[in-house]
């Protein structure tokens, strides 16, 4: 049966859900970095992606933050709810990464002295720009009421994820986050947390080495992506060593690769599973 597409993004298709206020996502193996410059694709990463997005959507609803998150539906997509995304990518920062040491001339790694809220547009052309809350305001992205609630949904998301990761052996340096709109039969409009939290989304390091398990890997030429995306999964217990899973995304031998090494290394440990996961 053919679906309707309904929009197609950097790492993710959505097709026309089976019920009205519904939307099926698909997510791709694509990847890329620098705001779109650059591309390349990842095998298996949209499995991994969907399964921890996931995991962790459906802990997020354990504790009260709505998300788009229905259910899962196969190993590449998942029913979510149709939402008015607000164009507005937040990103929660408690260690110096990324952009952040660039702009400032820092070191990575700096440990800040709180978590950090950065609001950027959500635009390719004009490369995902730094804004303030009042540019938000000006040109009516969002409401106050929604931005302040955005602030308190993320920070209380931030502690839980940290946890979460900590518990994992895992470091959460910073992550993105998106929100959208849906409304009720009032017409009232409230907040759930969309998109996706994955490996694409969050900067992870390794507690005790530093070694990166994120997207990093690729936008750097770092190597071990696909391993990477797998130990994170392994960690949180969505990935076991043998099953569907763990057959489709084994498209490299760990000897292949150093971060292949450390990873079978690691994965001895038995992984805390008790700690949520990621979701989308």
């Amino acid at each position: 049966m053919t679906r309707r597409k309904v929009y197609e993004g950097k790492a993710k298709i959505l097709f026309e859900g089976p019920e009205a206020g519904t939307l099926i996502q698909y997510f791709k193996d694509d990847a890329t970095a620098f705001n779109n410059q650059k591309k390349g694709v990842i095998s298996g990463k949209g499995v991994l992606n969907n399964r921890i997005s996931e995991y962790i959507m459906t802990k997020l609803e354990e504790i009260g933050i709505d998300t788009h998150f229905i259910k899962a539906l196969n190993m590449r997509e998942q029913l979510i709810k149709a939402a008015e995304i607000i164009p507005i990518e937040i990103v929660v920062r408690n260690v110096t990464a990324g952009s952040l040491a660039r702009r400032f001339g820092v070191e990575e790694g700096l440990p800040l002295p709180r978590p950090l809220i950065e609001f950027y547009l959500k635009s390719d052309e004009l490369n995902d720009p730094l804004v303030s809350e009042e540019h938000i305001f000006f040109f009516q992205w969002a409401e106050v009421p929604e931005i302040e609630e955005i602030k308190i949904q993320a920070y209380r998301i931030n502690d839980f994820l940290s946890g979460l990761f900590l518990g994992a052996g895992l470091k959460l340096v910073d992550f993105k986050i998106e929100f959208g709109r849906v409304y009720d039969e009032e017409g009232n409009s409230y907040l759930i947390v969309a998109d996706e939290i994955s490996p694409d989304s969050c900067r992870l390091w390794d507690i005790k080495t530093g070694e990166k398990l994120d997207k990093d890997r690729f936008r750097h030429d770092m190597g071990g992506v696909e391993e990477a995306y797998q130990e994170v999964a392994r960690r949180l217990g969505v990935l076991m060593d043998a099953g569907p899973i763990a057959s489709i995304t084994a498209k490299k031998k760990t000897k292949d690769n150093p971060l292949g090494k450390k990873v079978k290394k690691t994965a001895k440990a038995k992984p805390d599973n008790d700690n949520p996961k990621k979701k989308k």
